[in-house]
């Protein structure tokens, strides 16, 4: 997350939002924003997402699975990525992430599941 510069930037009862710099950092080699990049970015908040309805003392978070719909490029800028629970469950948690430029224009939809796995 430091190195993409991701930050958390709001919270509330139903979602965490975050934003990422589009800098040379996560540019493709035509200086467009890149993909990996963008899920890095929904799989950072929505995994903090899922941290919020967990004990951490007790419970660890991993992904299962990620799928994201690259609608739109970017290229200057921030992306900003919000996540929403679809299925807070006991053993498994489903997000929806929709990615937005500073226009609010949707750059990526993202859906993230996660695991709760108890710790040893």
């Amino acid at each position: 997350m430091q190195h993409l510069n991701i930050e958390f930037i709001d919270i509330g009862k139903d979602f965490l939002k975050a934003k990422m710099p589009i800098n040379s950092k996560v540019h493709q080699p035509d200086k467009v924003l890149h993909g990996g990049a963008t899920v890095a970015l929904a799989e950072s908040v929505g995994s903090a997402a899922s941290y919020i309805f967990i004990n951490p003392i007790t419970h660890t978070i991993r992904g299962l699975e990620i799928s994201a719909n690259h609608v739109r490029s970017a290229k200057k800028g921030n992306i900003y990525a919000t996540a929403r629970p679809i299925h807070i469950g006991k053993k498994t948690h489903l997000w929806e992430i929709k990615v937005i430029d500073e226009n609010d224009m949707l750059i990526s939809h993202c859906k993230l599941t996660n695991i709760v796995i108890e710790k040893k």
